[in-house]
């Protein structure tokens, strides 16, 4: 059945207030939820947070009549709202580290699923890119959650997405200038293009605001370092992304992305969510957005003289279908482990074709040239139980210490970090003393 946002009118904007009993909602109990009922409400916070602060920065540089400024004003209120609902049902007993799985789950599972839908080739390509960094985050994550909280990652991702080491975050310092994409031609790119990357966007965005804003809350200073410098890596994401936008697009048509954005995310979350609290949500705050999506289509055909079809087409996008995305993970870290930026929006094939003045390796030099902190977490994880905590298949545990061997690049590596022949000492260590206490029982 074919859905056509805009012939929905939705709910008018002057009903779409709401009381704060409406607004502070019930939040999900954190022993029970799907884990991907909370990636969903992690997306749904950045997505608002994205076009909250869009409308802003529109009504600064926009030069529109008293009545539309005030329009797109009220549009923003709403837009708060909702963003309070939508972070607000994260439980009070959820902790930092526990809700930073979350992000970076909804990082690797949501890119992957992007990556697998995306019409244009290059985009792809940079989505694959950005997946094996976010997928080691977790894998970086996941070590300090049980060294600090006892947490089993699997609580948190429930088996859903693997938990094992990606493209090492010591080697996404890049020159900013590196992580400048190629944008696409606002005149030939599908809806599904825009809309993907908005989306992306708006994710990583907001895991750089969340970790911003938590990551100083453990005493723990090697895990208060290693959230600086993810939070740094999620900046470069942004950029990343964010250069992927065709800059020739008006605020005007922009703006009608943005609704168009939050509405096929609402549908999407209506559609598959298993939560009836947190369903109900999505079904108002989808009949609210396909409300601010006619407000702003009037909007754009007054000052654009143009068609909002002739931007966003006649049919609902689906931005993400979470489900576990394993395979295509797997398929994509042998493959792609060792890549890196070339200059101009290229890539590299291998880091054994980086010219010996590769942009990015002074600044490697510089913010590792005391230590990773991303690399003292595996040195750690050491003491606590001899080797590091992977959750994966055994036929893509058997390959960690290889995959290590390939995505490592020496140059510019700090001082601390794990070789491939560290990590092999500390598994054999592991299974010596597993193999003791089985003899011993």
């Amino acid at each position: 059945m074919t859905f056509n946002p805009l012939k929905e009118k939705g709910l008018a904007l002057e009903k779409q207030l709401r009381n704060w009993h409406q607004i502070v909602a019930k939040p999900y109990k954190k022993q029970l939820v799907d884990c991907y009922s909370r990636t969903r409400q992690i997306l749904m916070n950045g997505i608002e947070v994205e076009s909250w602060g869009f409308k802003h920065q529109f009504n600064r540089f926009m030069n529109l009549d008293s009545e539309d400024k005030a329009n797109i004003s009220r549009l923003g209120r709403i837009e708060n709202q909702q963003q309070m609902t939508c972070n607000w049902l994260s439980p009070a007993n959820q902790t930092v580290l526990e809700t930073t799985l979350g992000y970076e789950q909804v990082a690797v599972d949501l890119t992957a699923w992007l990556s697998q839908n995306e019409p244009d080739k290059y985009v792809k390509e940079t989505f694959d890119f950005g997946l094996l960094e976010d997928f080691d985050h977790l894998y970086r994550y996941s070590q300090f959650a049980y060294m600090e909280e006892g947490l089993e990652p699997n609580d948190i991702v429930q088996g859903k997405t693997d938990i094992i080491l990606g493209r090492p975050t010591q080697h996404h310092h890049n020159c900013n200038g590196l992580r400048l994409r190629k944008h696409y031609d606002k005149n030939t790119a599908s809806p599904q293009t825009k809309i993907n990357i908005l989306t992306v966007l708006s994710a990583e965005q907001q895991t750089h605001n969340f970790y911003s804003e938590h990551g100083f809350m453990y005493g723990d200073h090697i895990l208060r370092e290693t959230y600086a410098e993810i939070k740094d890596v999620e900046e470069e994401h942004v950029t990343m992304y964010e250069s992927l936008i065709d800059p020739n697009e008006t605020m005007f048509e922009k703006l009608l992305l943005h609704e168009f954005c939050e509405v096929c995310n609402y549908y999407t979350c209506l559609e598959d969510e298993t939560d009836e609290n947190l369903k109900k949500h999505w079904e108002i705050f989808l009949d609210i957005e396909l409300g601010h999506l006619q407000t702003v289509c009037e909007i754009f055909k007054k000052y654009e003289k143009k068609d909002p079809e002739e931007v966003i087409g006649s049919e609902i996008i689906i931005p993400c279908r979470f489900k576990s995305q394993k395979g295509y993970v797997q398929k994509i870290l042998e493959k792609e482990i060792n890549k890196r930026l070339a200059p101009n929006g290229e890539f590299y094939n291998s880091f054994d074709e980086i010219p010996s003045d590769w942009a990015s390796y002074k600044v490697q030099q510089k913010v590792g040239e005391i230590s990773a902190p991303s690399e003292n977490c595996i040195n750690l994880i050491e003491i606590y139980c001899d080797r590091d905590i992977v959750r994966a298949s055994d036929e893509l545990k058997n390959k960690e210490t290889s995959l290590l061997e390939k995505g490592l690049q020496k140059t510019a590596a700090a001082n601390n970090t794990v070789y491939p022949d560290k990590l092999q000492e500390m598994i054999q260590k592991h299974k010596k003393r597993k193999n003791q206490k089985e003899t011993l029982i």
